[in-house]
């Protein structure tokens, strides 16, 4: 009865044991594979999240669609002042965070650049293109809302396109660029 008791106390320990090691081998799997999941699904997400393609600028805490793209000539509407002529476009804003974002922002997201023989040119932001957004282009937009706005470059070459580059503020990393012909 001795031997049948102890065997009946080893059995239900190995059973035990084997029930736990079964349970965290499942657990571990289970937590591998979610931790996998729970890694790679931001991933996909945050590279799908941001792209700049057919006028459209899209990040995690703002988008902008460029609604039109204009060379002005010196001393026409919108470069009244210039030395140059510019490339202005107009866009609409759209903040998705509570973060402080205005449409003057535009700039840190988007660099403006020609071509020249031997380099690439940044083009430097000119004077508001539209009087209309004087009062407004550093206002504040509120969470999930839009605003419209627009941002000039002096153009050092009214022959060769320009090339607008989208890139992150934290690393400077591209997402992506377009080019305008100027015509």
């Amino acid at each position: 009865m001795k031997k049948l008791i102890t065997m009946g106390v080893a059995g239900l320990a190995l059973l035990s044991l084997a029930a736990c090691g079964n349970t965290s081998k499942r657990s571990t799997s289970s937590s591998s594979k979610e931790s996998v999941h729970k890694v790679s699904k931001p991933k996909e997400t945050a590279k799908s999240s941001l792209y700049f393609k057919n006028n459209v600028l899209k990040m995690r805490d703002v988008k902008i669609a460029i609604t039109k793209t204009k060379v002005i000539p010196i001393g026409q509407k919108g470069n009244e002042y210039g030395k140059k002529p510019v490339f202005a476009i107009w866009f609409n804003m759209t903040n998705y965070t509570n973060k402080k974002i205005s449409p003057t922002d535009v700039v840190l997201l988007i660099k403006a650049t020609q071509e020249t023989t031997n380099s690439t040119h940044e083009l430097e932001v000119a004077s508001l293109p539209d009087d209309k957004f004087l009062d407004t282009q550093t206002d504040t937009i509120k969470k999930n809302g839009t605003v419209p706005n627009a941002v000039a470059w002096e153009i050092s070459d009214s022959k060769k396109p320009i090339k607008l580059t989208a890139t992150t503020t934290d690393s400077d990393k591209e997402i992506g660029h377009q080019i305008y012909k100027i015509e």
